[in-house]
């Protein structure tokens, strides 16, 4: 990762640096030349509902402008349509401005190739490379030179119904007599989610469908799915989900209402393309922070696992080298490489329920199937991310800590999108990995922190 570009992009507080204008315009001029090329072409950029994104898109867009490309905007539109968009548009590339799951007050920016994959660091670091190199800002745009005089993009609003449309004929079965709860999380998805769900037959409760980006991930949505699988059990739903604010994640809930994240959908996925021989190479990948039963439990049942660094970007990657049809995160990003090169949570939900329809059984029944090892995943915010190894003792007490787990493990980072280190600790014994997660946070927090 770079100066700026985090795990997925660059994220912050908008009016704060990065995201200030003068940086957004050099970013949307640098990376149109180092992404887009010299020739030019179309940008599609689409946000999610949070009240900065306008200023931020008008911003970047003035960036690119300079730099000879047109802004198509779809105006708000998950993430991952900018990925199915860019190559099916021949765009130059795209870009998305969005936070994802961070809360209303955080803003972001990333971008897709013309392949329609997110950059890679090669990339990242030579964006950021031109931007320290200096120069001017993009100048003002004056409207007699634009191509669209008085506009800084071209309004594409069609585009997120072609997306749509792409959805829908994803799932090869209809969805007739299913009854689903869907969560947006008052963003990207709002009202995309719910019509796709409609269209194919089944009978939708929409729970924070708004496009109030005030409280987009606000207590909703993919990080908080408790009202969602509430939902889904009172009304004894097939199931339920939630997507993240810009829907390139999903949670799930079974019909009692008990959680799924990305590594049981994905499980359950594996095995029913397994089945209908539609998975490559009978291997799926999946990310460090994956759960140990699951990924042992796919191993028992004939099906193996590529473990990759956190991040949906690094996901595909490993799939495109493997030739892997599926693969994801726990925390919900999941990719069906046959339809996307990018974690889609609107397509994941459509594929996971098709595969459910399909398959006969209930979303419990995979649970009991592929149980998890007890895991404990938490967060400490810290103020600035000193490298593990010089915190005195850390490693040594670490692998202290993992001897007391009988076979588990630990999995100590920092955030790529926050200023946290994130602790995972499981094991066969909850108590077990309850205590060494809160001695690791202690130890650190009593240190560095």
């Amino acid at each position: 990762m770079g100066e700026h570009f985090g795990t997925d992009g660059i994220r912050g507080i908008p009016g704060k640096f990065p995201l200030v204008e003068d940086f957004v315009v050099r970013l949307g001029r640098e990376a149109a030349r180092a992404v887009g090329g010299k020739n030019g072409g179309s940008v599609i950029i689409a946000r999610d509902t949070r009240l900065s994104g306008e200023k931020l898109r008008d911003w970047l867009a003035r960036g690119m402008r300079a730099a000879g490309f047109e802004p198509l905007d779809t105006g708000i539109a998950p993430t991952p349509a900018v990925s199915y968009l860019v190559p099916q548009e021949k765009a130059a590339f795209g870009a998305v401005i969005s936070a994802s799951h961070n809360p209303p007050e955080f803003n972001g920016i990333k971008f897709f190739s013309a392949a329609g994959v997110k950059l890679d660091e090669t990339a990242e670091n030579a964006i950021e490379a031109a931007i320290a190199a200096g120069g001017e800002a993009a100048p003002d745009d004056k409207a007699a030179n634009l191509k669209l005089p008085g506009r800084l993009t071209v309004p594409k609003p069609d585009y997120v119904r072609d997306y749509e449309n792409f959805i829908v004929e994803t799932a090869g079965v209809r969805l007739d007599g299913m009854k689903i709860v869907v969560d947006c999380a008052n963003g990207a998805a709002y009202d995309i989610a719910p019509r796709a769900f409609e269209r194919l037959g089944a009978r939708v409760t929409a729970i924070n469908c708004s496009a109030d980006g005030e409280k987009i991930n606000r207590n909703c949505g993919a990080l908080h799915p408790q009202t969602m699988c509430a939902k889904t059990a009172a009304l004894g739903a097939d199931c339920g989900f939630s997507l993240d604010g810009d829907a390139d994640r999903v949670i799930f809930s079974d019909e009692t209402g008990a959680v799924l994240d990305g590594d049981d959908i994905i499980a359950m996925a594996a095995l029913e393309l397994k089945k209908e021989g539609r998975l490559k190479h009978d291997k799926v990948a999946l990310t460090v922070m994956s759960n140990l039963g699951i990924v042992n439990g796919l191993k028992k049942l004939g099906v193996s696992c590529e473990l990759t660094q956190v991040g949906d970007k690094y996901i595909s990657q490993a799939m495109e080298k493997e030739g892997l049809s599926l693969g994801g995160e726990a925390s919900g990003h999941i990719i069906f490489r046959d339809f996307l090169p990018t974690g889609d949570g609107l397509l994941s939900a459509v594929q996971a329920i098709a595969l459910l329809k399909r398959s006969g059984m209930k979303m419990s029944d995979y649970g009991r199937l592929l149980p998890k090892y007890p895991q404990l995943l938490k967060a400490v915010t810290v103020k600035e991310k000193i490298p593990l190894e010089n915190v005195a003792g850390f490693d040594e007490m670490l692998r202290k800590q993992e001897r007391t787990l009988s076979g588990g493990r630990i999995v100590v980072r920092y955030s790529g999108t926050e200023p946290k280190l994130r602790v995972l600790v499981e094991g066969p014994d909850r108590a077990a990995v309850e205590r060494a997660c809160e001695s690791i946070l202690d130890f650190y927090t009593a240190r560095a922190a």
